[in-house]
């Protein structure tokens, strides 16, 4: 049964909107549709604008809003944001037992459901109102604000019913990852054909009117800011073949079924174990230290003393050569990677300091899922051995699975999480497109995308292997 604290949320579960299961089996195409019809939703609300906001191309948050598939100014102001941390919220303080929930229960499952549902609007809420009491809008009168924060909230219940819609079987997948998806594509999109500074179009054209030389091309330049290199689209090619060959590096143990003789088969224990979980937590946590140390030098432009300390230690910013507010200072500095090969050169203690704390967090998240995502050898071996699974030439008892499993998941999920800190930085050293976390994910949500869309055929092609898949 569910805790008392998942308890409060039973009344509050009845008033909520929801989205229904099918009653009936969705066929193949139908999900394709309602997938594609889900995104195109969302790909539309990235570009209607904020009723009541002035439109500027000054962009304070430009460096996080890839993670969060949020567009300035506009309806997907902040993207999936608040909806994301509410979940990794709840789901950490679930998995540390903290809050009593079992998700095998279909009445904790639902109270889950509709505590999530509760703290992604009141995180919508929060998030809405610091950016408007930020000033980023400018000066706006009170109607006008209310007006703001009711479309923010809005756009965010849409959000959250759009991904409800495909979880819960009308499509394919997440909602949540085919938003991220999306906005990454559209990022590198733009990033290769903008008009105003795509590497093929706009930056093409100024090179070719003598704007900027042929070096500041390829690499970029310090003084002048080019958004998008040569450089940084090979590295975004390049690093999209590693993840890729990442994804399927594994140790696979032996396996027989102890019910039928000369049954085997494998258990692969992949590189990314954890797969790009560590590096989503510690790009939100680095997100929501650059967001509200910002959100606050931005409400405090003459600190005294105590609050100047605070800036220092935390988060200081400045103008940047393109006009954005930039850190310069205290540890939203260090959180955030010098982008292109030239900054790297320029700040190369911030480079080091950044990948320092992606990696020491990438590992201590990798460790903690561990346990909280059930991925540990302990979980692993009652599995294995609920299933009727015995690794050959042991007995049949938990135990020394357990043993043989210690010797490789913990190794491998703490290498998982360096590497992928590791792969996460120097792309950004590099400038790819989209950022090296955006890429990490999009890489990782096309993989899932592709095993659902062959899982679905499959069972479409083929009823019989509908009771195989669990369908």
């Amino acid at each position: 049964m569910a805790g008392r604290f998942l308890s409060i949320f039973k009344p509050v579960g009845r008033i909520l909107l929801e989205i229904k299961k099918p009653s009936r089996k969705v066929s193949f195409n139908e999900k394709i549709f309602w997938t594609a019809l889900v995104l195109i939703i969302f790909l539309v609300m990235t570009e209607i604008p904020l009723y009541g906001v002035a439109q500027s191309d000054f962009d304070q948050f430009e460096q996080i809003r890839v993670i969060y598939a949020s567009n300035r100014g506009t309806l997907m102001e902040l993207g999936i944001g608040p909806i994301v941390t509410a979940g990794l919220i709840l789901q950490l303080l679930v998995g540390s037992s903290i809050i009593k929930c079992d998700m095998s229960n279909p009445e904790d499952r639902s109270l889950f459901t509709s505590a999530s549902k509760v703290f992604s609007i009141l995180l919508t809420g929060v998030q809405a109102g610091a950016y408007i009491l930020s000033g980023m809008y400018g000066q706006i009168t009170g109607p006008v604000m209310i007006i703001i924060l009711l479309q923010l909230i809005a756009a965010g219940i849409i959000v959250m019913l759009l991904d409800e819609l495909v979880q819960k079987g009308w499509g394919i997948g997440s909602g949540i990852s085919l938003f991220i998806m999306a906005g990454v594509a559209q990022t590198m999109f733009w990033a290769m054909f903008s008009p105003a500074s795509g590497l093929f179009v706009g930056s093409l054209n100024n090179l070719l009117n003598g704007g900027i030389t042929t070096m500041e091309w390829v690499i970029g330049s310090v003084e002048n800011f080019v958004p998008y290199t040569l450089i940084g689209f090979i590295a975004t090619i390049v690093v999209f073949l590693i993840i890729i060959y990442t994804q399927g590096v594994r140790v696979e143990l032996p396996l027989t079924y102890a019910g039928y003789k000369g049954f085997r088969s494998r258990y692969p224990i992949k590189l990314l174990y954890v797969s790009n979980l560590p590096v989503i937590f510690a790009s939100a946590l680095f997100a929501n230290v650059f967001f509200f140390t910002q959100i606050l030098w931005s409400r405090f432009p003459n600190p005294g003393t105590l609050a100047s300390w605070f800036f220092r230690i935390f988060g200081n910013y400045g103008s940047g050569t393109n006009g954005n507010v930039v850190s310069i200072g205290g540890l939203a500095h260090y959180m955030s990677p010098p982008s292109g090969i030239l900054n790297v050169a320029a700040e190369p203690l911030r480079a080091v300091g950044y990948l320092a704390i992606l990696i020491v967090f990438c590992a201590f998240f990798s460790l903690s899922w561990l346990e909280i995502g059930g991925l540990g050898p302990n979980k692993v071996a009652k599995q294995l051995m609920d299933s009727g699974m015995q690794i050959p030439g042991y007995r049949r008892s938990e135990r020394p699975i357990e043993q043989i499993l210690k010797r490789y998941i913990p190794v491998v999920t703490v290498l998982g999480g360096i590497i992928v800190a590791l792969i996460a930085g120097f792309a950004d050293f590099l400038g790819v497109f989209g950022s090296g976390t955006g890429i990490l994910l999009t890489v990782g949500i096309i993989y899932q995308y592709y095993e659902l869309l062959m899982r679905e055929r499959a069972a479409e092609m083929f009823p019989a292997f509908r009771s195989i898949l669990g369908e």
